[in-house]
């Protein structure tokens, strides 16, 4: 069975119809379910000194896995090598795609940002970045709604589909389980710097070759701005915080011509940490627009590069 056609059907079906609300309120989502788990797992494993600790975060991270991928592999081994089976794969693979609802966020950013409705377009943001809204102009707005689709395009769709390209549904869901726990517990703070060190370290790992594949298809779907998108990724994506997310913003910062990253405002703290492509004028509120469109772009080369791979 073409696990690429697999991953080309769910990411079809995102598209069409993300996850409806009306599903979401009936049985909430597969990543709601993988968080009650880390959940539990920190409530009675996140206990004692730092050694204990680090091997509760070990066991939290095998638990998760398992839970996750040995279902999957078992669905897997239910499907028919037909295009039934491709189809039903494909369903099974829909949940752990977040395209529709990357864009549906960032344009929800967007539209009251291009109105200069500010309030709004802070409100909107809060719900996708984790520095102080209230902080934020236009440019600071627009910069941080840009920053989460570059990388959020990574982590939400380009490495579930890569990792279900390789190993089909478990793959895909392993992945999502590893990105889940990253998300809740692979945090540097007193809780969680020896409970999710496992896991924090696991999602670099994983994110590694998706993080640059994601940075390419920018620079691609960029068309006129594919040089100057690859050269922000070769000079700056080192300089980023983390070791994948400067990939994917670098190449955009270079595809649309702007400076992302830089100093930013959580909990009341200013980090300084600098620019990618800084030469580059700040992203205003027509840029973010212009990253939708890039975003549309690539999601449709991401989609050919699929049904190519299905037909090899």
């Amino acid at each position: 069975m073409s696990f690429a056609a697999m991953m080309l059907a769910g990411l079809l079906i995102d598209a069409l119809i993300g996850w409806p609300s009306w599903l979401f309120k009936r049985i909430k989502h597969p990543v709601t379910w993988m968080g009650w788990l880390v959940d539990l797992c920190d409530r009675k494993l996140n206990k004692g000194m730092r050694a204990q600790q680090l091997i509760g975060g070990v066991l939290t991270t095998i638990a998760l896995i398992l839970a996750t991928a040995l279902p999957a592999y078992l669905l897997q081994t239910l499907l028919p090598a037909n295009a039934i089976g491709i189809l039903v794969g494909g369903i099974l693979a829909w949940p752990f795609i977040a395209a529709r609802a990357m864009h549906e966020h960032v344009q929800a950013v967007a539209r009251p940002l291009l109105e200069g409705d500010l309030p709004a377009a802070r409100q909107a943001v809060s719900m996708i970045v984790g520095r102080n809204p209230e902080a934020l102009d236009q440019q600071g707005i627009a910069r941080a709604a840009i920053e989460s689709l570059a990388e959020n395009t990574s982590d939400g769709i380009t490495a579930p589909l890569f990792w279900g390209c390789i190993f089909g549904l478990p793959g895909i869901a392993a992945y999502k389980a590893i990105n889940t726990m990253d998300s809740m517990i692979g945090h540097r703070t007193p809780r969680f710097e020896a409970f999710g060190k496992a896991a924090a370290l696991l999602d670099d790992l994983v994110n590694l070759l998706p993080a640059r594949i994601t940075g390419f298809l920018f620079a691609v779907a960029s068309f006129h701005r594919f040089k100057p998108a690859l050269k922000a990724m070769r000079q700056d994506a080192h300089k980023h915080r983390s070791p994948n997310a400067g990939w994917p913003e670098a190449a955009m910062a270079g595809a649309l011509d702007v400076s992302l990253s830089g100093p930013r405002s959580y909990d009341g703290h200013i980090t300084d940490e600098p620019y990618v492509n800084p030469t580059a004028p700040p992203p205003l509120a027509q840029t973010l627009a212009q990253g939708l469109s890039l975003f549309r772009r690539t999601m449709a080369l991401t989609g050919l590069a699929l049904l190519a791979l299905s037909l090899v």
